[in-house]
């Protein structure tokens, strides 16, 4: 994947007239490396973005350099969703990095109990944190649900991917990545206890008026006595 830019020498508020070129500002950076300004294809930094993601190694061409960057920052504009700004990292290839790989579910539209309303699919874990090579981190870790059944669960331990070069930071083997679990119809029975209770708090305060008024009446019966 390979991004054309240019050098951006005009920082600041001329940044802002880019948006009118179809051009985003950016930046390179790295441990120890000095920023490079640069401008990039609003539309190509977003077909980049959507198709690799954080964790794919992309080529940035500049004039007749070259260099391997992965997307670390973002701004989007808040009205319309489209990249204003991008932010590039460019690791050291042999050193290991972290990053948070997606889950992604696919198949649900093939599961009976999905198709039926029978059942719902709980992610328990949106990203997975790795660590392994820039070359060798995951574009995401895709789980199929298609032919899961009710109570079924996926762990961190029955995931696909490289174990020899990536290795998972904040999970255990066994901990869950997902389930698919059945949805209880508990609003009828929620209705139908409410109506008891209601009824019930009813019955118990007429009593309660009842009991109060012939109180009231043994002692207007004994003032009239006396």
């Amino acid at each position: 994947m390979e991004l054309i830019a240019e050098k951006r020498e005009k920082l600041g508020k001329a940044s802002k007239s880019l948006k009118k070129t179809g051009l985003v500002p950016a930046v390179i950076f790295g441990k120890g490396l000095e920023s490079q300004s640069i401008t990039v294809s609003q539309a190509a930094v977003e077909k980049a973005y959507n198709e690799g993601g954080e964790t794919t190694v992309i080529d940035i061409k500049i004039g007749n350099d070259t260099e391997k960057v992965l997307f670390k920052e973002l701004q989007e504009d808040p009205l319309t969703g489209k990249i204003i700004h991008a932010g590039f990292y460019k690791p050291n290839l042999k050193e290991k990095t972290e990053a948070q790989v997606p889950v992604e579910v696919i198949g649900e539209e093939d599961n009976e109990f999905l198709k039926k309303g029978e059942a719902i699919v709980l992610i328990l874990a949106n990203e997975i944190a790795v660590e392994a090579l820039p070359m060798d981190l995951p574009h995401a870790f895709t789980i199929d649900v298609s032919n899961m059944q009710i109570g079924d669960t996926i762990t961190a331990a029955q995931l696909s991917y490289d174990t020899s070069k990536v290795s998972l930071v904040d999970l255990e083997a066994e901990d869950m990545v997902i389930k698919l679990d059945k949805i209880e119809e508990q609003v009828e029975e929620e209705v139908a206890v409410s109506e008891e209770e209601a009824l019930e708090k009813i019955e118990a305060t007429e009593e309660t008026a009842a009991e109060e008024g012939e109180e009231g009446e043994e002692k207007k019966e004994k003032k009239e006595e006396k």
